[in-house]
């Protein structure tokens, strides 16, 4: 039934084999500054953060497109379609949002009911919810580290949204973020009183290898090597795109690879290395995972 993706939809691998039909419409290879003063720019001249490739979209003849609304820079959003060159023609746009768990598996629902899948949707969300619960009952009685989880570096976002949830669920305890809140700067100095035990550093939009290289950025803040996180070796670099920017099907897996950096757990097959990695080992390998 799925003929076209995004830029940015690459899971499960299949999808890859479909035409993409958005793009970045300014270069992301640049540093996370210029990313954020650049997007910064482009909301406030009313210029679009993507490009829409209309003419492969009406080439597919969609009965249905999906789109995020919940927010203006993560994802290509309905208002980008339209903007794109009007609407297309036989197509329904679904616009879906999430800012909690909850409201990722209403989503699912909404998407499953849209395809005339109810079902198969209600018992997808619930088989997901199920794997949280089960991680929960494993974290349940052990001690809880603070945390914080960064979704940019400069300037620095915690986390917010669905994500607080999943720290919970994993066992730790979160000192600086925005549960059901849009994630948001706050003064890099406010990261360094909050002094917790551990860091994770999982960019939005980054790659686990586009997320290491964030360790030079991190490094030039005068208070960096004071962190306990630091000075204790807990920072562990993540797949911030493919895990922890995501209000879709890997949320159960990104809250288990938080309770595996903090607490050793392991759920199914290990992710360290493959979806994230030690500060010392990022390191080692010059900003790069090995």
């Amino acid at each position: 039934m799925l003929v076209g993706r995004s830029h940015e939809c690459d899971q499960p691998e299949w999808v890859q084999s479909l035409p993409a039909l958005s793009e970045p419409a300014f270069d992301i290879s640049v540093s996370s500054r210029e990313i954020d003063c650049e997007v910064n720019r482009r909301i406030r001249s009313g210029q679009p953060i993507y490009r829409i490739h209309t003419d492969r979209i009406l080439a597919l003849k969609p009965d249905l497109i999906i789109a995020q609304s919940h927010c203006e820079v993560c994802a290509v959003t309905p208002g980008d379609v339209a903007r794109s060159g009007g609407p297309i023609p036989g197509a329904r746009v679904l616009p879906v949002a999430a800012s909690s768990v909850a409201g990722v598996w209403e989503t699912i629902r909404e998407i499953a009911r849209a395809l005339g899948l109810e079902e198969r949707g209600a018992e997808l969300a619930a088989r997901e919810q199920a794997r949280l619960d089960h991680l929960r009952a494993r974290t349940a009685g052990l001690r809880r580290p603070t945390l914080v989880v960064l979704e940019w570096t400069d300037p620095i976002f915690p986390m917010g949204n669905w994500g607080p949830e999943l720290v919970e669920i994993a066992g730790g305890e979160l000192v600086a973020g925005n549960p059901g809140r849009h994630s948001s700067a706050i003064p890099a100095e406010q990261l360094a009183a909050a002094g917790p035990e551990y860091l994770v550093v999982s960019p939005c939009g980054f790659t686990l290898e586009r997320a290491s290289r964030e360790l030079a950025v991190l490094e030039r803040y005068s208070w960096w090597s004071r962190l306990e996180a630091v000075r204790s070796g807990r920072v562990a670099f993540c797949d911030g795109n493919l895990f922890f920017n995501r209000s879709g099907m890997t949320i159960a897996r990104t809250a288990e690879i938080l309770a595996e950096i903090l607490h050793g757990l392991v759920s199914g097959e290990p992710t360290e290395a493959r979806h994230w990695r030690w500060m010392r080992d990022v390191a080692a390998a010059g900003g790069r995972p090995v």
